[in-house]
């Protein structure tokens, strides 16, 4: 019998990882490269794409996107969807202004009201999710065709038209204007409050994704629901809390809308929820979850931005815009696999 003794095992946790395979493994990585390779695109063929205004109108238009991308994020590495997303947005600037109007109150009991109510479209979606075990994508779908009944049937019932009545003059809308819908200016260049509320939400999202117990039930549930609820893991409430988290961001999406323009078409929002879901995955999130990031959903709304302003500064004809995203979202989706696969292989 020989004498040498086996080799002492080492715990993988504390082995030293490069920094080349830490990069590999970030979600967000493919999206990167693809955010740079846009952004030298435009920078070519559109003289005006780095002009300091134009950076300001890009971000605008990103944050609008982002500001819902990030939940959405969540959401999919959760392992759901939310097809209602869209139509929940107008639905919260709907019940702002109409109820403000309609009980001639301050307008912020409007807004309060509208973050209750949109709380409980949230809730409900989580909770017909978790209690019919049916798919997201038909509780949601449902949802989303009820949202965009209602938006139209009460708006026309209480306004007699397909929009709103102006609040503009009530007392509380500058105050409410000024939290979600103002301008700042910075170094001579205008931006957007929703900046702001983007990159808080995000900020936040990658804080609980990273630094808490619930991103661990997120990645968990949406890797394997069972698995999860064996070990301990409350599913069920982590899945109503990713529909919250949802239902909160298009409360804040719907305030700005309805503070931005003071009257709401009922019929907006229709098709948005594939933006927000295009977004994510361009960030690295897969369909299936358990994978992605909130960075990453912020770098898919940043490319969004780019290509639907990058084309106007271009003077492209605009009806292109989809079918540069729809390239955009194939390329982005087969990127990510390939450095997911890299990542794989050197690990």
């Amino acid at each position: 019998m020989s004498g040498t003794a086996a080799p002492e095992r080492v715990d993988e946790r504390l082995v030293r990882t490069s920094p080349l395979r830490k990069l590999l493994g970030r979600p967000e990585l493919g999206s990167v490269v693809g955010a740079a390779a846009v952004f030298l695109f435009f920078a070519i063929v559109a003289d005006s794409f780095l002009q300091a205004s134009s950076f300001g109108t890009v971000l605008y238009a990103a944050s609008t996107l982002g500001i819902m991308a990030a939940p959405v994020a969540l959401l999919m590495i959760g392992g759901e969807f939310d097809l209602s997303a869209g139509v929940m947005v107008t639905s919260s600037a709907l019940i702002s202004s109409m109820f403000s109007y309609q009980m001639t109150a301050n307008v912020w009991v409007g807004v309060l009201v509208s973050l209750l109510v949109t709380l409980a479209i949230g809730a409900f979606n989580g909770f017909m999710l978790t209690r019919t075990k049916l798919p997201s994508f038909i509780i949601t779908l449902g949802t989303f065709l009820m949202l965009t009944g209602l938006n139209l049937g009460f708006t026309k019932l209480i306004s007699g038209t397909v929009s709103t009545k102006s609040i503009a003059d009530m007392e509380g809308f500058d105050s409410a204007r000024a939290l979600f819908a103002s301008t700042l200016t910075l170094g001579g260049v205008e931006f957007k409050v929703t900046i702001l509320w983007w990159a808080a939400l995000v900020a936040i999202a990658t804080w609980i994704l990273l630094r808490t117990r619930f991103g661990n039930w997120i990645f968990a549930v949406g890797g394997e629901a069972d698995a999860a609820r064996a070990v301990g893991v409350p599913v069920v409430r982590t899945k109503i809390g990713l529909y919250l988290g949802v239902a909160f961001a298009a409360w804040i999406s719907g305030q700005h809308l309805l503070f931005s323009y003071d009257v709401v078409q009922s019929g907006e929002g229709v098709g948005n929820e594939l933006t927000y879901i295009i977004a994510a995955v361009i960030g690295g999130c897969l369909i299936t979850g358990g994978y992605g990031s909130a960075i990453g959903s912020a770098v898919g709304a940043f490319i969004f931005g780019m290509t639907s302003k990058g084309i106007v500064y271009a003077e492209w004809n605009p009806d292109w815009f989809k079918f540069f995203l729809g390239a955009m979202l194939l390329l982005a989706t087969l990127l990510n696999a390939w450095v997911r696969k890299r990542a794989e292989a050197t690990a």
